[in-house]
């Protein structure tokens, strides 16, 4: 679709459709999208943003795809359906389940994503089996296979679902027979079921989008840069990705460990070969939905950060692409075989084993050293065992061997966790990393690794200049990789893009995407003056024209619990003060943020330079008592590099219907966004 604000202000709100509260359904749905619309324009907004909606089977992340393509079949209004709206038997049956699911799943403060998508799956796979049959359903079959014919991935998708449900949902690598889906003359029922899903999601979604462009508010999808290695285009393209490297990201100030995704990376000397058809079509038929798009993790079209699919978490990687150090660059800076040995892998010493295995029984202590540990002669000092390929074999080397040894249930849990820590700690001490034989790149933090404060100063000085100079090589490489990609998709449709572009970002990816037209990100909570003492928050008039500003985002705290817990008060409190330019402005930054408070910061924010600005819906709705959480943290929707069972299924506070019917939050709401303040 067509980007309506091609040169205009936009102003609009994020939030994941599986968080609306709606009486018509027990989770956001397709039809409610015209609903969010209406609400945007009753607030003097023109853009909703929307977090991924593709098929995740039974993960809650709209980021870990079973297709790169298929919608989420939660999202499908069953009572909407052609199928549905009959006289039969079978219809009337999944219409009062349907509305029994609705009534059952709308209480709570999370939404209960299994049991909502189980229950819509089994009703959809009654409602299929009913409309499939007869004549009336060989019509409804017909056309099924016409829309498969149309839609090229749907073939891929619908055997792949087909095969996941055969084999109760385990990954496709461990299915006993993996079938050839280009030699399959016709679908099976089972695949058809999938299919029909698809339609009927596709019509919804496309009939919302349009409707939402009629009323003049863009759509603003989310494309997640990358794939689930148990998706269907892995399954059927694997030469289009790297299953021996895990995409992640490294240690930042949220996560000292880094972070490891477990998704394949891309192969992009293959796409590149075949014109980036995958990425082609993936847009193409995203712009169906939306009129603009967020490419999620841009970074990821320059560099990506490669981890070994045996590490549990992200310290031990890599950008890939990334010019590394030879064998023979090291040997020229003086340093020999054992040298380069003591820098590449760990060594531990004696008294961390010993440290490492304390509490434990000396038997046990001796089988699992003998596992994990080789020692180096007859010195008190070890290597790790050669077999080891990563920190999750050190992991389960020292937890099978617990198997072995202790009876169930006399396991010494804590000193079991004490050895895995320390040694997977040690995995990590190292300065640099061997990623091919003889090749090697620097660690993250390699200055703090064992090895490096053993070096004289001219050794530091030498393998300081090397590092640096392929930092500098690589920095080339990723603004030509990054240039190259995105204009190739950016130019491939009509909608417009923006780049979610936070983290370490190396100075040539704002360049290339200003040259692209592309908008970043600024987040008020990180777009600071870094370079300068005090590291001061970027003035709101500041912000670059060509940039999509916001409050917060989808894996950060939202504004009430970083105001309340993180932010420096007093100087945003000021900033929000300068933006408004209002003498009325109180002179204390309250402690927390009621909601007149909330109400000031999203109008001083409204003025940010920036030619798009997006709230969080959360941040929106914290302006009112009657419609914010009474714990700010329940207001966040996930915390990265976590497995908490929170994550992904916030929930809004208040009815959708109720911010319809609520004209009098909808008229202050105008007032913060009203257009004069362009």
């Amino acid at each position: 679709m067509r980007f309506l604000h091609p040169m205009g202000r936009l102003k609009g709100f994020a939030v994941p459709l599986l968080s609306l509260r709606t009486r018509a359904g027990p989770c956001g749905e397709f039809p409610d999208i015209l609903v969010l619309a209406e609400i945007a324009k009753s607030w003097n907004m023109n853009l909703i943003q929307l977090l991924p909606l593709n098929d995740t089977g039974t993960q809650t992340s709209p980021y870990s795809a079973l297709s790169a393509f298929a919608l989420n079949p939660i999202y499908l209004r069953i009572q909407d359906m052609d199928e549905v709206r009959g006289a039969n038997a079978a219809a009337g049956k999944a219409r009062a389940r349907a509305k029994a699911l609705s009534l059952a799943m709308a209480e709570g403060s999370r939404v209960h994503y299994e049991a909502i998508l189980k229950e819509k799956m089994d009703i959809l796979l009654e409602l299929w089996q009913d409309a499939s049959e007869g004549a009336d359903g060989q019509m409804l079959r017909s056309e099924v296979d016409a829309w498969a014919k149309a839609h090229p991935w749907s073939r891929t998708y619908g055997a792949f679902m087909e095969q996941k449900m055969f084999h109760g949902n385990l990954p496709w690598w461990e299915w006993p027979i993996h079938k050839d889906v280009a030699e399959e003359e016709e679908f099976s029922s089972l695949g058809r079921f999938h299919l029909w899903i698809q339609m009927r999601a596709e019509e919804q979604f496309e009939a919302a989008s349009r409707a939402c462009l009629s009323r003049g508010v863009d759509i603003l999808g989310d494309i997640p840069i990358l794939m689930n290695v148990d998706s269907a285009d892995v399954w059927t393209q694997r030469d289009l990705f790297d299953l021996s490297l895990s995409a992640g990201a490294p240690p930042d100030m949220y996560s000292s460990a880094g972070q490891n995704w477990g998704f394949p990376l891309y192969r992009w000397k293959v796409l590149e070969a075949q014109g980036y058809g995958f990425w082609k079509d993936r847009l193409s038929y995203a712009a169906k939905f939306y009129s603009a798009y967020r490419i999620d993790h841009v970074l990821g079209f320059f560099r990506i950060w490669a981890i070994g699919t045996r590490e549990k978490d992200g310290y031990l990687g890599r950008f890939e692409p990334e010019y590394s150090i030879s064998y023979h660059e090291l040997s020229s800076l003086d340093f020999d075989p054992s040298r380069i040995r003591w820098l590449s892998l760990p060594h531990l010493p004696g008294e961390a084993v010993r440290k490492a295995f304390g509490g434990l029984p000396e038997e046990f202590a001796a089988m699992a050293a003998d596992r994990l540990l080789a020692r180096i002669g007859n010195e008190d000092l070890y290597l790790f065992a050669p077999h080891l390929r990563g920190s999750l074999d050190i992991v389960d080397t020292i937890y099978s061997s617990a198997r072995t040894f202790f009876s169930q249930g006399k396991e010494p849990w804590d000193s079991l966790r004490n050895c895995e820590e320390i040694l997977c700690s040690w995995w990590k001490n190292r300065v640099l990393l061997e990623i091919d034989q003889g090749l090697f790149v620097p660690t993250w933090d390699y200055s703090s690794a064992q090895g490096w404060s053993s070096l004289s100063e001219r050794e530091k000085t030498a393998l300081g200049a090397l590092i640096a100079r392929r930092k500098g090589e690589s920095l080339g490489l990723w603004e030509r990789n990054g240039r190259e990609i995105l204009k190739v998709l950016s130019e491939s449709v009509d909608m417009q893009a923006f780049a979610e572009d936070l983290g370490a970002v190396p100075p040539c990816v704002p360049h290339v995407l200003g040259q692209l037209g592309i908008p970043g990100l600024r987040v008020l909570r990180w777009h600071r003056s870094w370079d300068e003492p005090g590291n001061p928050y970027v003035e709101l008039r500041d912000y670059p024209e060509n940039s999509m500003a916001c409050t917060s985002v989808h894996d950060s705290s939202m504004l009430r619990e970083w105001w309340e817990k993180e932010a420096d008060r007093e100087a945003v409190w000021a900033l929000a003060s300068r933006a408004l330019g209002e003498g009325t402005f109180p002179a204390q930054a309250p402690s927390r943020l009621d909601p007149d408070s909330a109400a000031l910061l999203l109008r001083a924010f409204a003025r940010v330079g920036s030619r798009i600005v997006v709230f969080p819906l959360q941040d929106i709705l914290a302006a009112t008592q009657e419609y914010r959480e009474e714990d700010p943290k329940a207001e966040r929707i996930n915390v990265p590099g976590t497995s908490l069972p929170s994550n992904w299924t916030y929930r809004m506070k208040p009815y959708l219907e109720t911010l319809v019917e609520d004209s009098v939050f909808a008229a202050k709401a105008a007032a913060w966004f009203k257009a004069d303040q362009e």
